[in-house]
C-alpha cells in the first residue's frame, strides 16, 4: 500500500450524511492524476476522481483576456466554477456533472463527468487546491482532507519537457513553457505547502 493511499484510508471515512471531499494537490508535473488514480481504485467503487483540468478557461476566452499564453496560471480556470461544483458535491446526494479537459486540444469539455450518488468518496487534485488569493482560498475549507505532492524539480521539469512534447510543442517551445510558465506556478503550488494535512514526498 502506497504511503497515499495508507495515509487517506487510514484518515477518512465516508460520513452517512454526505460526500467526502479529499484534495491532492501539487506542482505541475508532480504526478497528481496519477496518484489521484491509484487513490481511487484503492478506495473501491464508493470512490471518483474530479481533476481541477476540467476548470481551465476556454481558450477563446483566454484569448480575449490576454492570458492564453500563460494558460495554467490561477486566473486561467473558472475558479467560480470549480467552487459551486464542489460545493454541490458536498450539499448534494445526487448527481453533479462537472467539465472534463481534452489535452489534445487544450480545451474542457462540458458535463464530461457524472458523479452519481453512490460515490461517497471524491478524490480532487489540482494545482492550487491550498492557494490562497484570487478566490481560490474558498477551496480548501471544502476538502476534508488535503495531501501535497512534492518531487525532485530536476525530474519534474523533466516530466514536464515530455509532456509538452508529447502534445506537440517542438523542444525549444517546451522548455520556454516549462520556464516561464509551469516554474511560477509551482512556486505558487509550494507556497500553501503550510495549509496541507500532509506532505508526501514521491518518486
Amino acid at each position: 500500500m502506497s504511503p497515499l493511499v495508507q495515509y487517506v484510508t487510514s484518515h477518512a471515512a465516508a460520513d452517512a450524511g454526505r460526500r467526502l471531499l479529499v484534495g491532492i494537490a501539487g506542482a505541475p508535473g508532480s504526478g497528481k492524476s496519477t496518484a489521484a488514480a491509484q487513490l481511487v481504485a484503492a478506495l473501491g467503487p464508493s470512490a471518483s476522481v474530479l481533476p481541477m483540468d476540467g476548470f481551465h478557461l476556454p481558450q477563446a476566452r483566454l484569448v480575449a483576456l490576454g492570458r492564453r499564453e500563460r494558460m495554467g496560471a490561477p486566473d486561467t480556470f473558472d475558479v467560480d466554477g470549480f467552487i459551486a461544483t464542489l460545493g454541490a458535491l458536498r450539499d448534494s446526494a445526487g448527481t453533479v456533472e462537472a467539465p472534463g479537459f481534452d489535452r489534445g486540444v487544450e480545451e474542457p469539455i462540458p458535463g464530461a463527468i457524472r458523479i452519481g450518488p453512490e460515490i461517497r468518496i471524491v478524490v480532487v487534485e489540482g494545482n492550487y487546491l491550498l492557494h490562497d488569493a484570487g478566490g481560490w482560498e474558498r477551496v480548501r475549507p471544502l476538502l476534508e482532507l488535503t495531501v501535497l505532492l512534492e518531487i525532485d524539480d530536476a525530474l519534474r521539469r523533466r516530466r514536464l519537457v515530455e509532456r509538452h512534447l508529447a502534445f506537440g510543442k517542438d523542444p525549444a517551445a517546451a522548455a520556454a513553457w516549462v520556464r516561464s510558465v509551469d516554474e511560477p506556478n509551482a512556486l505558487l503550488v509550494a507556497r500553501g505547502r503550510g495549509r496541507a494535512d500532509r506532505v508526501l514526498r514521491v518518486d
